[in-house]
C-alpha cells in the first residue's frame, strides 16, 4: 500500500496508506478532504493526488501557496518513491514498496514514467523504422500458385456451365420425344451390325438405262 506522510511545522508526522487502485486522494485544510491538513499555509482545497498509468501525480487545485519541488512551484509534479514535496509549508513525503514500484513500472514502461527513474533501470526503447520507406505498404504481386488457382476456378466454372447446358438439352429432348437423350446419342453413333442387309440402291434415272 502506498504511503503518504504529512508533516506540518511544529507537529508530528501523520502517515496515511491507501490501495493502489485508489484513483484520487484530495488534500487540504477543509474537512471534506481525504487527507485533512491543519495548517494556515494550506488552502481549503489545496491539491489532489491522481492515479495515472505507471504511477501517481500531485496536482495543484489553484491553492494560494501552491505545490513545490526543490523550491520550484509547479502545477503538477510526478510522484516517485522517496520524493518530498511542499504544500505551502507542509512536507508531503511519498513512498512505495518494491512490489508496488515493479507493478507500476509494468503499467507504463516509458521515459516519462517516474517509476523507472526510481528503480534505476532504463526503459525499453520503442522499435522505430530506420526510414520512412519502412512504413510504406508494398502491394505484393500474385504468385504463380495464385494464378494457377485462378485459372482452375475459371475452368471449373466453364465445365459446370457446360454440364448444366447438357442437362437442359436432355430434359427438353425427353419431353419432346419421350426418349432419353443419352440413348438417342448412343444409337446414333452405334455402328451397324455386320450381317445387316445392304441398303437397296435407289433406281437409276431413265436416261441411264442400258439399251
Amino acid at each position: 500500500m502506498p504511503r503518504v506522510t504529512i508533516t506540518a511545522p511544529e507537529k508530528s508526522p501523520q502517515p496515511y496508506r491507501f490501495q493502489l487502485d485508489r484513483r484520487v486522494v484530495t488534500l487540504g485544510r477543509g474537512s471534506n478532504n481525504d487527507i485533512v491538513i491543519d495548517c494556515g499555509s494550506v488552502s481549503v482545497s489545496h491539491a489532489e493526488m491522481l492515479r495515472v498509468d505507471g504511477g501517481y501525480e500531485l496536482r495543484d487545485l489553484g491553492s494560494t501557496n501552491g505545490i513545490k519541488l526543490d523550491g520550484v512551484r509547479s502545477e503538477a509534479i510526478p510522484l516517485r518513491s522517496g520524493i518530498s514535496v511542499k504544500l505551502g509549508d507542509v512536507a508531503f513525503d511519498f513512498v512505495l514498496s518494491d512490489e508496488e514500484r515493479e507493478a507500476l513500472a509494468r503499467e507504463k514502461p516509458e521515459v516519462e514514467s517516474p517509476i523507472f527513474r526510481d528503480l534505476g533501470e532504463p526503459p525499453p526503447r520503442p522499435v522505430e523504422a530506420e526510414s520512412r520507406e519502412d512504413l510504406v505498404v508494398v502491394e505484393e504481386e500474385p504468385s504463380e500458385n495464385g494464378g494457377r488457382i485462378g485459372c482452375g476456378t475459371v475452368v471449373l466454372f466453364l465445365v459446370l456451365v457446360a454440364l448444366a447446358f447438357c442437362v437442359g438439352l436432355a430434359i427438353r429432348h425427353q419431353k419432346e420425344t419421350g426418349k432419353s437423350w443419352i440413348e438417342a446419342v448412343q444409337q446414333r453413333f452405334q455402328p451397324a451390325p455386320e450381317n445387316a442387309a445392304p441398303a437397296t440402291p435407289p433406281p437409276a434415272p431413265p436416261g441411264d438405262l442400258a439399251e
